[in-house]
């Protein structure tokens, strides 16, 4: 038995290969609509949500993803959480639907550069090569639930509820070093 540490530094090469990163916050909500009252609520909130799970649209810095029959994430730039609010009020009497803002629930990681998918390979089930740019899923890393997203060819995000988010960063840093030390 030993209580030698091995501390795997990141080169130069290693680090242009992957990056990861926790993103600044954003507002975040959960929308739960009817099908057919979610042009209302689009028209509302300034974009039209997508109709097919794991589509994203996107309109004034603002980024819904179809999560379900009925289900949107809902992201915006954290100034942009009243107007949601108040928009999706406005919109309650013509549309029905239940509006909760999950600001607070979730961690953002982006991983990029050309390992980023090996890295997201070792914890997450999902066949990375089918979830094309543009598209998100939610999906499981290890245990922990997640929504995420392909950004790009190689750019990703990954967002966590908070509580498991160390887990999953530690998972993303032991995974990083494995790379890093071509393992």
């Amino acid at each position: 038995m030993t209580d030698q540490t091995h501390d795997f530094p990141v080169t130069s090469e290693a680090g242009a290969r992957l990056r990861i990163e926790e993103l600044a916050p954003v507002a975040r909500f959960s929308l739960r609509v009817r099908p057919a009252n979610a042009p209302v609520l689009g028209q509302a909130l300034g974009l039209d949500l997508p109709g097919r799970i794991g589509q994203i649209a996107e309109a004034q810095g603002r980024k819904a993803l179809c999560l379900g029959p009925d289900e949107w994430l809902i992201c915006a730039p954290e100034a942009a959480r009243d107007a949601i609010v108040e928009a999706a009020r406005e919109a309650y009497g013509t549309a029905p639907h239940s509006l909760t803002e999950i600001s607070d629930r979730e961690i953002s990681y982006a991983i990029s550069g050309p390992a980023a998918q090996e890295l997201l390979s070792i914890a997450c089930p999902r066949d990375l090569d089918q979830l094309a740019p543009g598209q998100a899923v939610r999906t499981v890393f290890d245990s922990a639930q997640v929504v995420l997203w392909r950004d790009g060819p190689e750019a990703f995000r990954l967002d966590v509820w908070r509580s498991f988010a160390p887990h999953v960063r530690a998972l993303l840093d032991t995974g990083r070093a494995e790379i890093d030390a071509g393992l």
